[in-house]
């Protein structure tokens, strides 16, 4: 969306705060020998606490109320009391949610306990992809550009990106225009540039070995097409002529 008003920038600031200290609530809920279904239960009780309703539920009729994701499926993962948790798991947990008529997203990837896995550096390495991304965002910077920092960061750190994932726009729905922020250089994509006052949700996948998705068997749950393990970082930002507003910061990303 365009925030054209006051009232509007309220609007997105609120459940822009909803979300992200949900998804902050859950993340430091959550513990070994826990079930995503138990932690999305508890993820379901603080977005109600404030006044919103779960995106996905709400949108798509998803089967939870956020997307939780262990080891190598690592997004649109369905919530299940059978996913219980272990020292070393690796766990995305995505929260998006509308609140008053506006949309907001974010979502984050952890480790459950030890790094006996060894996947902090590629955690650490999506983390920090998504803030210098978000630094070089203003009006009139291309989408492309975007998309060939987070490619050329993840290169040269070793790792690869999902290309058939990205962000997106937010604010009145949970997918608006612009749609396929995407995380590597699209040298067809040259004419695109995000516009100023406009509110988008913009993520990594970064990955260990894959490139594109596969759908799991539940037709909801996403893995990578060569396996591995795959990091995700989403903010929601308001664009700005300088530096964006990050609409989502309470979640400690």
């Amino acid at each position: 969306m365009i925030i054209k008003t006051e009232e509007e920038l309220l609007g997105m600031k609120k459940v822009s705060d909803a979300v992200a200290l949900t998804l902050l609530k859950m993340k430091e809920y959550t513990q070994i020998g826990m079930s995503t279904k138990e932690i999305d239960e508890y993820g379901k009780k603080l977005l109600e606490a404030f006044g919103a309703k779960s995106a996905p539920f709400e949108t798509y009729g998803f089967p939870g109320y956020s997307c939780i994701s262990v080891n190598h499926e690592f997004a649109h993962g369905i919530p299940s009391e059978k996913v219980v948790l272990k020292n070393g798991d690796i766990i995305n947990i995505d929260v998006s949610a509308e609140l008053e008529g506006f949309w907001s997203d974010n979502g984050c990837s952890f480790i459950v306990g030890e790094d006996i896995q060894g996947l902090q550096h590629l955690i650490d390495t999506s983390h920090e992809i998504l803030l210098e991304a978000l630094s070089q965002i203003s009006g009139g910077v291309r989408i492309a550009d975007i998309g060939k920092l987070i490619e050329t960061k993840s290169k040269k750190a070793g790792y690869t990106v999902i290309r058939d994932l990205g962000g997106h726009g937010v604010g009145r729905s949970l997918h608006e225009e612009p749609d396929g922020i995407m995380n590597f250089y699209d040298r067809f994509d040259t004419q695109r540039r995000f516009r100023k006052d406009s509110v988008v949700a913009i993520e990594t996948f970064i990955s260990t070995q894959s490139t594109f998705i596969e759908k799991s068997d539940d037709g909801w749950g996403f893995s990578g097409n060569k396996g591995g393990f795959v990091a995700q970082h989403e903010h929601t930002i308001l664009v700005t002529s300088g530096k964006p507003i990050i609409l989502t910061e309470a979640n400690g990303i």
